[in-house]
């Protein structure tokens, strides 16, 4: 007889990257996407698959947004990638034949990497993500979220644009993946009262917020909760845990076997040393070691597994001998992409788990087993800084709201001139894809951190100068003019996703 498990563990992965295509390469642009499709995106699908081989399922709640979705299926990021993996070999080899005993130690592991990832790609990838992330949602090792097209700060945008989102996402997963999702992620798990009762509309019943939006109305992250009368239901974030792998000030990454992140050789481009310390200067780093950093992801993951089973048993005895739930959410791109040796330490977590004697689960997983509270209201929240808006709507991104709001109105103004019986519309699709690409919160959130800011500025003001170009010229000579488009036709060959948007349904 099996014991009874002593809680639910979940692990959440928020998978998203801004629209890249065609956007710059390197610091930030399309390099970007390289780097976390071979860092973390590949390595993580393909232990979810090792793990569903040995009969595993329900393992990650795996929210990928629709718009990263369109680039990992795009023919042009395709043959990019491709061409990225093949130059990261051939960099990988040149660097195996340094002078540097340590170097050319680490340009052979890394030529070795390359290699296998240029292999998967091939074998899988070369069509597209689609496929591989179907197979995973249809044998249950995942379950998907999904959330609005172009990930807009949600309390932010107007009602009828956000619905439209939305809806845009929630179409562009049935397409790429067969089935429509129930789940989403709330860009930057942003609230405001009220949008429940969008998300319920719209058919979405259930989501994730930050902790503290739970506790500040006097509920626990141990349980979901409804969302007042909606029915939605929400799960909260557990901090306790979370932080435990990455916080703001501390977490595994930081140990000083691991890869550092913000060295690397500017001859070669490989990150060649070890975080040593956080106070460690750049040049002082000691050299990477690979076997070190195996046996770091070892005990760590041996921590993770013993900080879950406590936060279980603290949430058990408090409740009466009750089992309850642990929701751990972080960005996919930690794993990999941030932190090298993560999807190592990932498949050992999902392993120990369960001998541990935790639960491991979705989040619709956690529903079947009615991990569900009482209902709550809660007030405005999100994950970022200070768990309120500031990072999206403070003193340093007011321009940009202020643009936002302006043309979320022309746009709708627009629209309204749009003839019913006269089907879709190819500018006026455009100009709606223009005004979603410039409502990603990716940019506010960039320019409020100041990472790549200026990049962050341009893109924005350029998705917002492509939009009032062809709104100025709808204004001009209307919808049906060759010149409108003309010009629409030119804006959807540079940023031209979610072939299937439809305008009139936003109209």
């Amino acid at each position: 007889m099996t014991a009874a498990p002593i809680g639910t563990f979940c692990l959440v992965l928020h998978t998203h990257l801004p629209w890249l295509v065609g956007h710059g390469s390197w610091p930030v642009g399309e390099e970007w996407l390289h780097q976390a499709w071979s860092g973390s995106y590949a390595p993580l699908f393909d232990l979810l698959e090792r793990l569903a081989e040995k009969g595993r399922s329900d393992l990650v709640t795996l929210g990928v947004t629709p718009i990263l979705a369109a680039q990992l299926d795009d023919p042009r990021c395709l043959q990019a990638q491709h061409t990225w993996l093949s130059d990261w070999y051939w960099r990988a080899v040149g660097l195996s034949r340094n002078r540097d005993q340590n170097k050319r130690a680490l340009g052979a592991w890394e030529a070795e990497r390359a290699h296998e990832a240029l292999a998967r790609f091939e074998r899988d990838w070369s069509h597209g993500g689609s496929p591989v992330l179907r197979r995973l949602i249809d044998s249950r090792t995942v379950e998907l979220l999904t959330g609005p097209a172009t990930h807009p700060f949600l309390p932010l945008v107007r009602p009828e644009v956000a619905s439209f989102a939305l809806s845009t996402g929630l179409d562009d997963a049935t397409i790429r993946f067969g089935s429509r999702p129930d789940g989403m992620w709330a860009p930057e798990c942003g609230y405001r009262p009220g949008l429940a009762d969008l998300y319920s509309d719209i058919g979405i019943s259930h989501f994730v917020m930050d902790g503290p939006s739970f506790r500040h109305v006097g509920a626990g992250t141990e349980l979901a909760h409804p969302i007042a009368d909606t029915g939605v239901i929400a799960f909260g974030r557990d901090l306790d845990v979370t932080y435990r792998v990455w916080s703001p000030r501390r977490g595994y990454p930081g140990g000083r076997w691991y890869r550092d992140f913000h060295t690397f050789d500017h001859e070669w481009g490989f990150r060649h040393s070890r975080v040593t310390s956080t106070r460690t200067a750049p040049d002082d780093k000691a050299p990477y070691n690979p076997a070190r950093a195996a046996a770091a992801v070892e005990a760590d993951a041996i921590d993770f597994v013993r900080t879950v089973r406590n936060r279980l048993r603290a949430i058990r005895d408090a409740n009466d001998g009750r089992a309850g739930l642990t929701v751990a959410a972080y960005d996919t791109e930690l794993f990999g992409h941030w932190w090298a040796e993560g999807p190592q330490w990932l498949e050992r977590v999902l392993e120990l788990l369960p001998e541990a004697g935790v639960r491991v689960t979705t989040l619709r997983g956690a529903l079947s087993h009615g991990l569900v509270g009482e209902p709550i209201d809660p007030e405005s929240g999100s994950w970022g800084a200070g768990k309120d808006w500031h990072i999206w709507d403070g003193e340093m991104v007011h321009a940009m709201v202020a643009d936002n709001n302006t043309a979320q109105g022309r746009a709708l103004d627009l629209l309204k001139r749009l003839d019913a019986n006269c089907g879709r519309t190819v500018a006026a699709d455009q100009l709606v894809r223009d005004l979603l690409l410039a409502l990603g919160s990716d940019w506010a959130f960039m320019s409020s951190h100041g990472s790549a800011s200026q990049y962050a500025r341009d893109r924005h003001a350029g998705h917002h100068a492509d939009f009032a170009a062809l709104a100025d010229l709808v204004d001009d000579v209307g919808w049906d003019d060759p010149a409108t488009k003309a010009l629409s036709d030119r804006q959807r060959v540079a940023d031209g996703p979610f072939g299937h948007l439809n305008a009139q349904l936003l109209a």
